[in-house]
């Protein structure tokens, strides 16, 4: 059975702060015990923060393209100029919304780049945007030697994001950095209840956790970025990554 567990009352990070070190405090402060079926699953947020991926857009020189952009889109070309920065390519455009591939192969509004729960500033700082993790792969391997090392077990990672989804309203969890496990799970080859053999069937077992995870973390001030999932059956791998969940481009139907 599932359970999910969030760390309650997290403290704000701050640039430079270890992550790491934060997550196994409050999971020892809460007596969670992390064995064989538990997942981490971390908002990008404080991963975000952990990394300094904050930018003040004072600080930000507005390139001639943003400029077209931002005219296009009404957007602010100091945001654009940092969705550019950060962006494969820019996927489709209209008036207030940018969808974008990120540089890790991530479509998504924006390229991630958010300006909510970015830590408060007083006047004088200027509005700031947290841009994801620079490589979030990465950033779910780090945290998983660190927990390994910590719990003296494997721990599986799972760094999380809310986004859109086409043709479907409102936002869920994706995984956008996986760590330990295999994130999709191909289960071809397979038999159902009736035993009849299974032919295109591909649970995203790291997405399904990620969504489930939003749910406890929430979107505004529930201040629960982290969360451990107990109870998963996973298939562990060493070699892992949220790339594989992406659709290669040539079976994508809609670019």
């Amino acid at each position: 059975m599932l359970q999910l567990y969030p760390l309650r009352d997290f403290p704000a990070v701050l640039p430079g702060d270890s992550l790491g070190e934060l997550i196994v405090s409050g999971t020892r402060a809460q007596n969670i015990t992390p064995d064989a079926s538990s997942v981490l699953i971390v908002a990008q947020k404080v991963v975000s923060k952990a990394e300094g991926r904050r930018v003040r857009l004072a600080e930000v020189d507005v390139t001639a393209e943003a400029r077209e952009l931002a005219h296009l889109t009404g957007k602010d070309p100091r945001l654009v100029t940092l969705i550019l920065s950060e962006s494969r390519s820019i996927i489709r455009t209209r008036p207030g919304l940018i969808i974008a591939e990120h540089h890790s192969g991530h479509i998504l509004a924006n390229a991630g780049i958010d300006g909510s729960n970015v830590g408060v500033t007083d006047e004088s700082d200027g509005e700031s945007v947290l841009l994801w993790p620079y490589n979030p792969d990465a950033s779910a391997s780090a945290l998983a030697r660190h927990l390994g090392e910590a719990f003296g077990l494997p721990v599986p990672v799972i760094i999380s994001d809310s986004l859109g989804r086409p043709w479907r309203i409102g936002t869920v969890g994706f995984a956008i950095g996986v760590s330990g496990f295999e994130p999709v799970w191909d289960q071809v080859g397979e038999q159902d209840l009736d035993g009849r053999v299974m032919q295109v069937t591909a649970p995203a077992i790291a997405d399904a956790l990620a969504a489930s995870a939003s749910l406890v973390q929430g979107e505004t001030d529930q201040g629960q970025p982290v969360v451990w999932a107990h109870g998963c059956h996973l298939r562990l791998a060493e070699e892992a990554s949220a790339q594989q969940l992406l659709r290669p481009l040539e079976q994508d139907m809609f670019r």
